[in-house]
């Protein structure tokens, strides 16, 4: 199983970006996706959930209403998107694929994002 993250990079305070995760191995329309992310000396924290068919979503408190998490099953791929950035959105951001009560089966390789102020 293979979750590749891309997408991370600088961006000023404001700014925008969208990380994508391309899945392989897996039957990717039965795995509820997820992004998580992770800053030094925190613990890792859910970002965004999706599931299996996308009409169901949920967020952290900290990005609801500047980040959406959306899906392509015919493409195995997820993606984040992150607007109205901000220094505390820096961090390693890893996707998932989980099922039940285990959302996090597989987890990908981080991608950083870094805010700068």
């Amino acid at each position: 199983v293979q979750l590749q993250a891309s997408g991370g990079g600088l961006v000023q305070t404001g700014g925008s970006l969208r990380l994508s995760c391309a899945a392989s191995g897996i039957i990717f329309s039965n795995y509820v996706m997820s992004w998580h992310r992770q800053s030094p000396g925190k613990q890792r924290e859910l970002v965004a959930s999706i599931s299996t068919g996308g009409g169901n979503r949920r967020y952290g408190d900290s990005v609801k209403g500047r980040f959406t998490i959306t899906r392509n099953n015919a493409e195995k791929t997820v993606y984040l998107q992150m607007n109205s950035l901000k220094p505390e959105d820096t961090a390693v951001y890893y996707c998932a694929a989980g099922r039940g009560s285990y959302p996090t089966l597989f987890v990908g390789q981080g991608t950083l994002v870094t805010v700068s102020s």
